[in-house]
């Protein structure tokens, strides 16, 4: 692993320790602010369409000026963000903190970006389900402790918390090294793109396979405490179960070719909802939480798959275009969810789980397969800086 892959993936570590405190909980703090499961499913859903305004924009933002510099405003953001959350006594100030947060995920297609070129020897998919995998070990500990110092202290003192380990991570991630901004060619940076039909088709299967992946999820949290009287604590350990299975998942998929890799994924979401569904009792819930880590190794093998598809100089404003359509995906599946559970807190899984299968069959039909991902240019023809 290269040095700025390292500091990347420390710095994610300890974002996903602040994050992970209170990430699982967000359903059942509005909760407890007045919002009811309509309410929450709209407010997730504006969140989500703050993800969708910002990707596009950041990617062709990251193409030009920079991808350490994006990265480094996303960073200071969202910590900005989490600051408001904490100090937030009542719905309008978290909602408006929740929103910019979620305006900072952003960041996805610079950080995407950054990490498959300075991946070195490695092919993208192995830099980017391994460097996320670091995150995501951050976030075994954090629901965990989170969930206790809720009971304790009250959720409100989490975000407090996050926010102080969120200043550590920004900090860290100031010291990664700029990279070279790729030269367009002929002047024309993206006229290739909007004119690349495989990469268009994929981008619609990725907002069927998103949609059908997070339906379910939304409000699960409520689910588990209102229907199936899990505590907010054991709901920690849970998040903590997904933590580990995207650790897992990641490390183990990560070396496969994207496609399969991607299939598999999204089979084991699909696990995990039919266990949400069918299963009651702790052991269930804890192995539909691990099986749900899938989700965001599909999200870093779709990304991989589509590093094969596009030029290095479009590389921004194509993984920016593919996180817009996976917000406008969430943006749906939210208020959807929310409904669902109004008329019937179980509804989700069995919608979510047609779709899934769904998804899964449009993936096998249509996902390139990217073999030559798993070949990296040599990096003298890449003209990568620092050693990388």
């Amino acid at each position: 692993m290269t040095r700025d892959l390292r500091l990347v993936a420390l710095s994610l570590l300890i974002w996903g320790f602040g994050e992970g405190m209170f990430i699982y909980f967000q359903p059942i703090y509005l909760r407890q602010l007045g919002a009811d499961p309509v309410a929450i499913g709209g407010i997730l859903g504006l969140a989500a369409a703050g993800m969708l305004v910002s990707h596009l924009p950041a990617g062709a933002l990251a193409d030009h000026v920079g991808r350490k510099s994006t990265m480094v405003a996303a960073w200071v953001i969202a910590t900005v963000a989490a600051g408001m959350m904490a100090l937030a006594r009542g719905l309008p100030l978290f909602v408006a903190g929740l929103v910019l947060y979620s305006v900072t995920v952003f960041v996805m297609s610079p950080m995407s970006s950054y990490i498959t070129e300075a991946r070195g020897a490695w092919s993208p998919a192995r830099a980017l389900t391994t460097v996320t995998a670091g995150f995501s070990a951050g976030a075994i500990l954090g629901p965990v402790l989170g969930g206790q110092l809720a009971e304790q202290f009250g959720l409100r003192s989490v975000y407090a918390i996050a926010t102080g380990t969120f200043v550590l991570s920004t900090v860290l991630i100031l010291f990664i090294q700029a990279q070279p901004i790729e030269a367009a060619h002929e002047g024309h940076r993206y006229r290739a793109l909007l004119a690349n039909r495989r990469f268009g088709g994929l981008l619609i299967l990725v907002f069927l396979v998103n949609l059908g992946m997070y339906l379910p999820w939304p409000l699960t949290p409520n689910f588990l405490q209102e229907v199936r009287h899990v505590t907010v604590g054991q709901i920690g350990v849970l998040g903590a179960f997904t933590g580990l299975g995207v650790v897992v998942f990641n490390l183990a998929l990560g070396h496969l070719p994207a496609k399969r890799g991607m299939l598999i994924a999204q089979a084991l979401v699909g696990g995990a909802v039919v266990a949400l569904w069918v299963g009651v009792g702790f052991p269930w819930y804890a192995a539909a939480y691990f099986l749900f880590a899938g989700y965001r190794t599909a999200r870093s093998l779709i990304t991989a798959t589509i590093h094969a598809l596009v030029s290095p100089a479009e590389i921004g404003l194509a993984f920016g275009a593919n996180e817009t359509v996976a917000a406008a995906s969430l943006m749906v599946a939210a208020p959807i969810a929310g409904l669902l559970f109004d008329r019937q807190p179980g509804l989700p899984y069995p919608v979510g789980a047609g779709l899934i299968v769904f998804g899964l069959l449009l993936s096998a039909a249509f996902v390139p397969h990217t073999q030559a991902e798993i070949e990296p240019e040599p990096p003298s023809e890449r003209g990568v800086v620092g050693g990388i």
